[in-house]
């Protein structure tokens, strides 16, 4: 994976994917977006890759789109926001809100309007302690898109998320837990050894099941109780014929700890 505007590293079956426009805050623009779905695409057919762990380089995660190119492009005519949403935008965060493998976001420093929506459609959200979120729209006359419509009212109920959309605050990392957006917070300097730590743990585990587990939540969200209860059914019998199950009833029968193989 050679990109122009990602870092992208293998290691222990762990791809760690940096945002890597530092002197811009890891700002988003077309070539980043586009670079970004084929990372995630490559990723989910590549079977060495378990996890991945998503990140911005220097002192920020992503402020959103690149503001400077979008004001030229709009200037000129040349930029339709729907248009650019529906290109490149939207294909991305389903992309990875479909992915079948487990996205760990270390939300390093701000991440607004939608850099904040990058990092909600990550499955798992570490924040270092400098790290704060913004849904930065309403600054820039703008409605919140990138999946941030759908994703925060899910995670800190409609009337937050509305009062956190109409009001465009900053959230620090300790408020982000509080209000559920963040699994964690950790210093500064603890943020990647502690991403890579959860990465680990995920990527050593029964990763097929976890995998029909984050498809299961995803699916959830959308259906009634009785539909789910059916796909849990049927990723439940998928499961169990998993050679990880086998390995797991037989590792607590024999009071061991499990050796999973991902299969």
């Amino acid at each position: 994976m050679d990109y122009d505007t990602l870092r992208c590293e293998i290691d222990q079956r762990i791809l760690t994917i940096t945002l890597n426009r530092p002197d811009k805050l890891n700002a988003l623009t077309d070539t980043m977006l586009r670079e970004l779905d084929d990372a995630f695409s490559q990723a989910e057919a590549d079977d060495a890759i378990h996890v991945i762990i998503l990140t911005g380089a220097g002192r920020g995660f992503c402020p959103g789109q690149d503001l400077a190119a979008a004001l030229a492009q709009a200037a000129s005519g040349a930029l339709r926001y729907g248009e650019h949403l529906r290109g490149l935008y939207n294909p991305l965060i389903l992309r990875m809100r479909r992915l079948p493998k487990i996205i760990i976001g270390a939300i390093n420093g701000v991440a607004a309007g939608a850099g904040m929506s990058l990092a909600l459609a990550c499955d798992l959200r570490i924040a270092a302690e400098s790290a704060s979120f913004m849904q930065a729209f309403v600054k820039v006359g703008l409605v919140p898109d990138s999946g941030s419509s759908w994703l925060l009212p899910r995670l800190v109920g409609p009337a937050r998320a509305l009062e956190l959309m109409l009001s465009g605050r900053r959230v620090s990392a300790q408020e982000a837990l509080t209000l559920g957006i963040v699994n964690e917070v950790t210093p500064d300097t603890d943020l990647m050894r502690r991403a890579v730590e959860l990465a680990s743990e995920l990527a050593n585990g029964p990763t097929v099941t976890i995998d029909y587990i984050k498809s299961a939540v995803e699916f959830a969200l959308d259906h009634t109780l009785a539909e789910a209860l059916d796909k849990e059914a049927e990723l439940q019998d998928l499961a169990g014929q998993t050679a990880d199950h086998i390995e797991g009833i037989s590792a607590f029968l024999e009071k061991r700890l499990p050796q999973f193989r991902g299969k």
